[in-house]
């Protein structure tokens, strides 16, 4: 029997979250909802497949929902069919490390049963804990209901899964571990909230003080943490130019915190009250990045909203826009940027008006602005106009002293997640494990590491027992033995160390040293035949 539709909600800004599930991933919706209750109304549809696509079909006629939340090949399904948006909720790396744990206290035999995709990465695991994992796939049910008959046929007892497979699984007389965590779940709900945002920003509804309240900045100064010499100087650079209105350009490696710097610069000034935005240039299509920008009015192509569209800059008035990526962004677009910093004024896509905003543009990049310059890949008006601040974040293996206080954080927090407690010498055993940290590159910098303590965690809340030497340490984490070299370095951020110098750091190897100054070969003989 179908549920009658219903009216609108009396609190129209107030998203709109439908999750759907027929299997025991809706018990997990249901426990989890209570904590965003004061964000969004939250409300589940029991119905899977062909009979949810009909049921929330007829449903949108009359009421309003901005997005859905669905798993594995439910999600799939959805996804194809709805043409409002759908969130697939995914079991995170520790979701199916965890719930093989949890098979292994079962039976040393596991099936793991994947919507579309195995997991070659599970090798080293299987390894290191002397697992019999047998992977499989599955696109229907009828698939998933075969290859678990086939996995029993072959003595397996356990099998991970989705909440189909599991309850495949105990239908078929076997243990059904269940796949996602609630940690993993909370992912989902916030990134159905962000695009709920985004929702009500394209239809005139999220405004005003609505997305002051939901476009905010979650990050702080405390979230760069690190008591080195270079980080303090960063966060004093921070509380700097905070104070300031002019643009920031963030210069830094992949994983070394550009949005958090961004987002802390925005909590520590004066609007910090009014909303963050931020998108990913190189992450959005060249066709979308425009109008998601800029906005645009009805007509202004084919599949534009009626009513038009409010883009980011208006988004954002009264606070804050972060361009991450901004090397990225195509030079015709970068025209148009370089107008609204100017002229303090959008002109939406397809229209004549413009929109004042008074909004402060902070942007971030890993490559070097100066030769995409040079290169005429980037606009030189442009690139002193938004980097009228500059802030340099130091790689990891530049401020070694920070590792030990770094990975005690980052495991402490990891472990918390999977409700374990840490060692009591846990910081003995890490500072144990500092040459071992200091001697690797850390190429991902603080991302990196923050991902390898949470795999350290899982391994260590499966066996309580295990003492964190150096030894364990490199089990799970093989790389860090391997001769790692730190990625190209822009010039620009070596000017006070002169060629002669990076040389003689290489050993006279003129191709390790153009590596590290990003140039080529030629380019540094040229430099060196001048004198350079």
């Amino acid at each position: 029997m179908r549920i009658p539709s219903r009216p609108l909600p009396d609190l129209p800004d107030k998203p709109i979250i439908w999750t759907v599930s027929i299997s025991r991933l809706s018990d997990l919706f249901r426990d989890i909802t209570p904590e965003f209750d004061d964000r969004a109304t939250i409300e589940p549809i029991r119905y899977g497949f062909e009979e949810a696509v009909q049921h929330i079909r007829e449903r949108l006629e009359t009421e309003r929902c901005d997005a859905v939340i669905a798993a594995g090949s439910n999600a799939a399904y959805l996804k194809s069919r709805l043409s409002l948006p759908v969130v697939i909720a995914k079991a995170s790396g520790f979701d199916v490390m965890q719930a093989l744990a949890r098979a292994r206290k079962i039976t040393p035999e596991i099936g793991l049963v994947t919507y579309q995709e195995t997991m070659s990465e599970l090798a080293d695991f299987q390894a290191t804990f002397g697992l019999k994992i047998a992977q499989r796939t599955y696109t229907t049910e009828e698939d998933a209901r075969a290859q678990i008959d086939e996995l029993k046929a072959s003595g397996i007892k356990a099998i991970v899964g989705a909440g189909l497979v599991t309850d495949l699984a105990q239908e078929a007389g076997l243990a059904g571990i269940f796949v996602y965590s609630a940690t993993s779940i909370r992912q989902a709900f916030e990134d159905a909230l962000e695009i709920a945002r985004f929702t009500q920003l394209e239809s005139g509804r999220g405004r005003n003080q609505q997305v002051s309240e939901t476009l905010r900045a979650k990050h702080g100064l405390n979230d760069l943490r690190g008591d080195s010499p270079a980080m303090q100087t960063v966060r004093h650079s921070i509380e700097l130019f905070a104070k300031s209105p002019a643009t920031v350009l963030i210069q830094g490696e992949t994983g070394t915190g550009k949005e958090l710097a961004a987002q802390a610069i925005h909590r520590e000034s004066q609007r910090a009250r009014q909303p963050f935005v931020a998108i990913n240039c190189g992450a959005v299509a060249e066709s979308l990045l425009e109008s998601e920008l800029f906005g645009y009015e009805e007509g202004a192509f084919t599949g534009s909203r009626r009513g038009g569209h409010a883009g980011l800059f208006e988004a954002a008035n009264r606070g804050t826009l972060f361009l991450d990526e901004i090397g990225e962004m195509p030079v015709q677009l970068q025209t148009r940027l370089l107008r609204v910093l100017e002229e303090r004024e959008v002109v939406r896509v397809g229209g004549t008006r413009p929109v004042p905003v008074n909004v402060r543009i902070i942007s971030a990049t890993h490559c070097d602005l100066d030769q995409r310059v040079k290169d005429g890949r980037f606009r030189a008006d442009l690139f002193y106009r938004l980097g009228v601040l500059r802030l340099s974040l130091p790689p990891l293996r530049e401020r070694s002293e920070d590792l030990v206080a770094l990975a005690e954080w980052g495991l402490k927090n990891a472990l918390a997640s999977l409700g374990a407690r840490p060692h009591a010498n846990l910081h003995a055993e890490i500072t144990a494990c500092a040459p071992l940290f200091s001697r690797y590159a850390w190429p991902g910098n603080v991302r990196e590491l923050r991902n390898l303590m949470e795999r350290l965690a899982l391994f260590l809340a499966a066996e309580p027992l295990q003492a964190l030497t150096p030894g364990f340490v490199m089990t799970v984490a093989p790389e860090l033995g391997a001769i790692t070299e730190p990625p190209p370095k822009p010039v620009a951020a070596v000017a006070a160390e002169s060629i002669e110098q990076v040389l003689a750091r290489f050993n006279g190897n003129r191709e390790a040293a153009a590596k590290f100054l990003g140039i080529s070969r030629t380019t540094l003989w040229r430099k060196l035949s001048k004198g350079n």
